[in-house]
């Protein structure tokens, strides 16, 4: 396949570096002539595959990510090109790696750790436990703890003379059928630490812009992925394709214009913000769905200048309702737009209690699009209030 990029791009006389031919590559890979489409898998394997072959000294770790290739085939086939020195399988101890992680960044590598899911994050290692037998006092190692004291404050506690340049990815939030322990949503948690960025991506265009800002950003980022989404197909421009394309860290787009009422959602939920838009809009209103993409910093000025020409916002999450996002995004709006509303702001979240492991049960739990629909509805004062058919 490469030979025949190279040759295309001989016979029309380009001169192409070695980045633009792999672009090019990718775009024959995953596309056919007549859909330019690309999964959101493909497109974190490129911003992988991509940055690791412009910088040395990025490298990826994390278990199985070498050679099963990825526990949902994020980093196929780059143990092949960049060798087990730069993909690095792991035991199942996320506090040993995500430690290591950080260690490799203070002496200025740039590493991707990769973990198998976000709840693993709160992973604590038992092995001190034989630390009892000895009479020592017992400590117990965790992942988070790595992140959030090691990885989000030595900047800051070395004045600024400590970079760490590290990103902890994986999926975040509900899946299918995995239980309570399995089914978090980590944006607020992390979100709410000083010193870290914190991403969500939702498209193709996300995974890949985002993914390649978080790799190059100077700073630890935490990239929160969702697993239903990785197979999902979504349009890509030839800007998207290109090796130096990236989006900047804290600016959320606007996925759907409108005028009635204001929709606020990250990741898998931006799916469902907008189907819920497209069925509004068939009973005469007009929602306007922003894609937040980052959840620290927050794109305050997006949200508020939304909310002023719409008059109304309907905030969407998996996560739980108490200290959610949207509860830091209803706190911005009434601290900086609260007169231009014209009707009490309305949460979506995911029910206060632990994912149950019943299908029929855990449907009730997340949020769906129906919910985002009667929410705007009463946003728009177009259906009867919840209190009234209590």
């Amino acid at each position: 396949m490469l030979g025949i990029v190279r040759q295309r791009i001989a016979h029309q006389g380009i001169n192409a570096s070695g980045m633009q031919i792999q672009a090019l590559l990718w775009a024959s890979r995953s596309y056919s002539s007549g859909a330019k489409e690309m999964t959101v898998r493909d497109a974190l394997n490129s911003a992988l595959d991509e940055e690791m072959s412009a910088d040395p000294k990025v490298f990826l770790m994390g278990e199985e990510v070498g050679e099963y290739q990825g526990a949902y085939k994020i980093s196929k086939g780059l143990l092949d090109k960049y060798g087990p020195e730069r993909v690095r399988d792991t035991p199942i101890t996320e506090a040993g790696f995500a430690g290591i992680g950080v260690g490799a960044a203070y002496y200025g590598l740039k590493p991707v750790v990769e973990f198998m899911t976000f709840n693993f994050s709160m992973q604590v290692d038992l092995t001190p436990l034989v630390a009892l037998v000895s009479g020592l006092n017992l400590i117990l190692l965790q992942a988070i703890d790595h992140i959030i004291n090691s990885a989000a404050k030595s900047n800051y506690m070395s004045a600024g003379q400590i970079s760490v340049p590290i990103v902890f990815r994986g999926p975040n939030g509900a899946a299918a059928g995995v239980g309570a322990q399995h089914s978090q949503c980590y944006a607020a948690w992390f979100g709410s630490c000083p010193g870290l960025k914190v991403l969500t991506p939702y498209s193709s265009e996300d995974a890949r812009g985002l993914l390649k800002a978080a790799i190059r950003d100077p700073d630890p980022v935490v990239f929160l992925e969702n697993e239903l989404l990785y197979g999902e197909s979504f349009p890509v421009s030839a800007e998207v394709l290109d090796s130096s394309f990236c989006l900047p860290i804290g600016k959320a787009k606007i996925e759907r214009e409108g005028k009635h009422v204001t929709i606020t959602a990250f990741s898998k939920m931006v799916g469902y913000a907008l189907k819920a838009a497209e069925i509004l809009a068939k009973e005469g209103i007009s929602a306007e769905v922003i894609n937040l993409r980052s959840i620290r910093p927050l794109d305050r000025a997006a949200i508020n200048a939304s909310v002023r020409k719409t008059n109304r916002l309907v905030t969407v999450e998996e996560g739980f309702p108490q200290h959610g996002v949207g509860a830091e995004i209803c706190a911005s709006v009434v601290e900086e737009s609260f007169e231009y509303l014209d009707a009490p702001v309305e949460r979506i979240s995911a029910a206060d209690v632990p994912m149950p492991y019943a299908a029929n049960l855990g449907r009730m739990a997340v949020p769906q699009i129906e919910d985002i629909v009667r929410a705007a509805k009463r946003a728009c004062y177009r259906s009867v209030p919840m209190a009234a058919t209590a």
